[in-house]
């Protein structure tokens, strides 16, 4: 059983973001706004900052829509690393009708991990980290009931359950594949300062 390691999806607040967006409660989505940034960890050497975190947020914008990422724009740089890997990012994916932008650094000194979805009928704002979901809209504001419970964990026990039960886990490899190469056309894009296409495709399951 083959099970890619994207642990935010199996965070409890992206879960119910899903179902919202599913149920088309803010609309026609238009736009996915990701901030992800924080200290550098110094156990990471081998790759940057998008390969490293931005990453993350390619998979689940394309989750959420269930659409892959046909082109991708980047502007990176190194500000202070020491081994001159980027450490900051912005990234542009182009979904066809959607437009999903990725911030993200090594260079905050304090850990945000947030999403904002807009919608034709209002907006969704999820904090990665306290597991908190708001909708918004002309009228109300609402915040979605949420079961804390850690990511690592329910990751752990989904591939455990599939490798007993031989089904196919919540991420495969194919949708891994597609994050990693988008990650690497972004980076692409960044040396190269136009847009590159994705030339990685298939057809998601529901």
């Amino acid at each position: 059983t083959l099970m890619v390691g994207h642990v935010e999806r199996f965070n409890p607040a992206v879960l119910k973001l899903k179902e919202v967006l599913d149920e088309n409660l803010i609309g026609q989505i238009v736009t996915l706004t990701a901030k992800r940034v924080g200290p550098l960890p110094p156990q990471i050497k081998d790759v940057g900052v998008i390969i490293d975190l931005g990453v993350h947020d390619i998979d689940i914008m394309s989750f959420l829509i269930e659409r892959n990422v046909r082109k991708v724009y980047a502007k990176a740089g190194s500000a202070k690393n020491p081994l001159e890997l980027e450490d900051y990012a912005i990234i542009m994916l182009d979904f066809e009708n959607t437009t999903g932008i990725v911030e993200t650094n090594w260079l905050t000194p304090h850990k945000v991990r947030t999403l904002t979805v807009v919608g034709s009928e209002g907006i969704v704002e999820l904090d990665y980290i306290a597991q908190k979901l708001v909708l918004y809209n002309h009228e109300w504001v609402r915040e979605a009931k949420v079961q804390f419970k850690e990511p690592l964990r329910n990751e752990l026990e989904h591939f455990v359950e599939c490798v007993k039960k031989k089904e196919r886990p919540l991420v495969s490899g194919e949708e891994g594949l597609h994050a990693l190469m988008v990650a690497i056309k972004a980076l692409e894009s960044a040396n190269k300062n136009e847009p590159v296409e994705v030339e990685f495709t298939f057809e998601r399951k529901q």
